[in-house]
């Protein structure tokens, strides 16, 4: 434990490192440098200087060695708090705290390392090195320092923009003051490191270098000084601020496009500074409209403020399409117009904006019967103007307060225009291939009305004037026009307890129904019901010139129907009704037997036919008399006519019964032939059936025998069918036969010569053993049979040697007993005369 504990007191520093260690005895901070070892004493405590708190901490030994502060080429340091020597500590000594200028900064470019003095801060930074679109805003913090070594400064210029030496050349050292910001340009400097009083300021990412816009052509970009003065730059070109100005951004972008223009669009400009371009003067607060047959591409200028509506940059022009038309505005003379298609429309705001005509809900309901969403759309202009005595409501107004009549087209005018695709415009994505527009004109064009054929209507304007349309037609009425309207008496008869009010004259083929009640000379009461045909003719401008024309037509008819009644009897009017009523109403016939009608020279009205529904008898009573002596007319006639037609029934009966006696006069003969030609019809009779029956046998045994003979047929062809067969199955078996018959020919054809070839083989053998025979000796053959038996004779003794040990017997004697009678018994008797051969 001793040994490991001072092993840890050991202070081990290799080069390029260094640590403070705090005397506590004294209070004395000393600093290490490698390379050094040391033993430390007790009261000796390993300290680390804390750059936030500006304190020094206490820490464990490992934790207070610290390395050099190291900047390789191309980098520098700054370095907080030098000495006011200059020095640093050297490497492998210990020294004591340096006297320091507290709250001074420097400089130093690398490549240089160097160990801290207690107390001591430093940051290393890399070079800045710039584009030609980059820049550096650097700040002067030391007034003094800065003017002293603005020259020390480590730049690098480029290319084809002079030597290092002359760099900063166009900045004057004299104006060098604290805190003021400098732009360091990267189409001057490539690389640049700040000499000591000159500091580069990050921006709000914390980055040192700034990137510079680069503009393109038909772009351009805003810069907004700290006076609120604004510079506009057009590309091409590379833009740096000065170091007192910044961008202006829009969604993230700070370059924007040039707005196009053409002669359907338009800017809205207010001029806020004067200026002069082209020998004419703007003054302040005058007001521009420009389109594209003044300018095609406009960029901004600090001159000009573009006056928006909402969101709305450019005016479009409006499309009028052929039969409708647009309400424009005079904002100067309050003139309402109404501009036709076809049309392409672009007012000038300056003096023009396009309205809409708010129509009351009574008018909308007598020009528009029955449409619910024009009442509906009127309604809600009438509730944004509410409070107001105008009857009008901007476009825009309207645009924006009814969002259902925001079309497509107008959300796209407001598309973004940042987006940067090279030297093009980005188009609202609604001009697609095909290029279409969509157009729906419904409720933001001009009051227009469809009149239908047959009809027509009375426009009046507030002028006075009047003119009469008749349909088909569709009339766009000026904003000061309206229809003028009608009444109409309704119900059967009419009258005006239930007016109808509209604001359309059905000019051709109208109907109008009535029930007329009069009296006859005889005081009876009759109702007619009819239908009225009528057509206005003549001049149209006298159509409207009777407000009920419903009420004038009835009135005048009844009161001429009456008339005609009042001329009848009751029985003479009832019978000729029609007649009297078409006569009075149309006129009598002519010639040509047309009828000339009823006109009313009034309105140009006039009845060209008359249907008479029914004719009713006010009293009941009479209506029977009537019914009943019609019923006596008719039931009388009835009589006649039965009468009539008995009387003929009555003659004819008559002749039939003169008939029939002269019939009864008639001879027996006449009988006798009659029963004659009866039975021989009934002969003939008899013999057709037998003759049909015969026919009938005769078909019967024919079809029988059609029968049979199919079935011969049938089955002649089956035997004829297996005979075909079984030849085919003998030609088959016939096939086989032969097949297998020569299969057993060749077969014995090969045995044969087999056997051949066996017999003149086995022939070789025995004409060779003959030869072979012919070779061998009479006494050879003796020879060999000798041997041969006295070998026999030695096997048999040798086997029966234990036969005649058995019987006590010797073996010849065994043996001669046993071969008695055979060839080899002689063998055997020679054998026993031999002696034996001696020992």
């Amino acid at each position: 434990m001793p040994e490991s504990s001072s092993r840890e007191r050991d202070l081990v520093l290799a080069p390029n490192e260094y640590a403070f260690i705090s005397d506590q005895t004294k209070g004395n901070i000393n600093v290490y440098v490698g390379p050094y070892k040391t033993s430390l004493a007790n009261t000796d405590q390993p300290v680390i200087f804390n750059e936030k708190t500006k304190r020094f901490e206490r820490c464990h030994l490992e934790e207070a060695i610290q390395v050099f502060a190291t900047a390789p080429e191309g980098w520098y340091v700054i370095l907080k708090n030098p000495s006011k020597d200059s020095n640093q500590p050297k490497t492998g000594t210990v020294s004591n705290l340096a006297e320091l200028k507290i709250g001074k900064k420097v400089n130093f470019p690398g490549p240089l390392f160097f160990a801290l003095w207690p107390g001591q801060m430093s940051r290393i930074v890399e070079g800045h090195h710039l584009h030609s679109n980059q820049y550096l805003i650097v700040r002067v913090y030391d007034e003094e320092a800065a003017k002293e070594n603005w020259k020390k400064a480590v730049v690098k210029r480029q290319a084809g923009q002079g030597s290092e030496n002359d760099s900063n050349a166009d900045i004057d050292v004299s104006d060098i003051s604290l805190g003021k910001l400098i732009a360091i340009k990267g189409t001057d400097v490539s690389f640049y490191i700040p000499p000591t009083g000159i500091e580069v300021v990050r921006d709000e990412n914390e980055n040192y270098v700034r990137e510079a816009v680069s503009l393109e052509r038909l772009e351009y970009c805003i810069l907004l000084n700290e006076d609120g003065n604004k510079r506009y730059i057009q590309g091409p070109a590379v833009v740096f601020p000065q170091p007192s100005e910044t961008f202006v951004e829009m969604n993230l972008s700070r370059k924007f496009k040039a707005i196009e223009l053409n002669e359907i669009s338009g800017l809205y400009i207010k001029v806020i500074a004067p200026y002069k371009e082209n020998n004419r003067e703007y003054k302040v607060g005058e007001e521009l409209f420009l389109t594209g047959k003044d300018q095609m591409i406009y960029s901004p200028r600090p001159e000009h403020a573009i006056i928006k509506y909402g969101d709305q940059e450019i005016h479009y022009a409006v499309a009028i399409p052929a039969g409708e038309g647009r309400y424009v505005l005079n904002r100067r003379t309050g003139k309402i117009s109404l501009a036709r298609g076809p049309a392409m429309l672009l007012p000038d705001p300056r003096e023009e904006v396009i309205v809409r005509r708010i129509i009351d809900p009574k008018d909308v309901e007598l020009w528009y019967p029955g449409n619910i969403e024009a009442l509906e759309y009127n309604k809600r202009l009438k509730q944004l103007t509410a409070g107001s005595k105008e009857e009008y409501l901007s476009d825009h107004d309207a645009r924006t307060a009814v969002p259902a009549t925001l079309k497509k087209e107008d959300q796209e005018k407001r598309a973004d225009r940042l987006a940067i695709v090279g030297d093009d415009f980005v188009r609202s994505n609604k001009y697609t291939p095909p290029r279409t527009i969509t157009l729906d004109t419904k409720y933001e064009g001009s009051v227009s009305i469809g009149i239908w054929t047959g009809y027509a209507v009375l426009v009046v304007s507030k002028t006075g004037e009047r003119k009469v349309i008749v349909g088909p037609r569709t009339c766009l009425l000026e904003y000061d026009e309206s229809l003028e309207s009608m009444i109409m008496s309704t119900g059967t008869p009419k009258s005006d307890t239930k007016l109808l009010k509209t604001s359309y004259l059905r000019v051709l083929h109208n109907k109008v129904s009535d029930s007329v009640i009069g009296e006859t000379n005889d005081l009876c009461k009759i109702e007619v019901l009819l239908s009225y045909r009528v057509n206005f003719e003549g001049d149209p401008n006298n159509w409207f010139n009777v407000e009920n024309y419903v009420k004038f037509l009835c009135e005048h008819m009844r009161s001429l129907i009456r008339n005609s009644i009042k001329n009848f009897g009751i029985e003479q009017f009832y019978a000729s009704a029609i007649k009297i009523i078409r006569d009075t109403v149309l006129g009598t016939s002519g010639e040509d037997g047309k009828r000339t009608g009823r006109v009313f020279e009034e309105n140009g009205m006039r009845i060209y036919d008359v249907e008479i529904l029914d004719v009713k008898i006010g009293d009941a009573s009479i209506a029977n008399l009537l019914f009943q002596t019609q019923h006596e007319v008719v039931k009388q006639a009835v009589l006649v006519t039965s009468e009539r037609r008995r009387l003929e029934t009555t003659k004819h009966l008559e002749e039939i019964k003169r008939a029939i006696a002269s019939t009864q006069t008639v001879t027996k003969h006449q009988e006798e032939e009659i029963k004659r030609v009866i039975a021989e019809a009934q002969g003939a009779t008899r013999q057709g059936e037998l003759e049909i029956q015969v026919k009938e046998e005769i078909k019967l045994l024919e079809v029988n025998l059609a029968k049979i003979n199919s079935e011969i047929e049938t089955r002649k062809k089956n035997l004829e069918a297996k005979k075909m067969e079984q030849e085919s199955i003998n030609k088959i078996d016939e096939a086989e036969r032969l097949r297998k018959r020569e299969n057993i020919e060749l077969e014995i054809e090969i045995a044969r010569k087999k056997l051949d070839q066996y017999i003149t083989e086995l022939k070789a053998e025995v004409e060779a053993v003959v030869e072979k025979t012919k070779a061998v000796s009479p006494d050879l053959i003796a020879a060999l049979q000798a041997f041969g038996d006295r070998a026999l004779a030695e096997k048999m003794a040798q086997s029966m040697a234990p036969l005649a040990i058995l019987g006590g017997k010797s073996i010849s004697d065994v043996l001669g007993q046993l071969l008695k009678g055979t060839a080899i018994e002689k063998v055997l008797h020679l054998a026993n005369k031999v002696e034996p051969p001696k020992k």
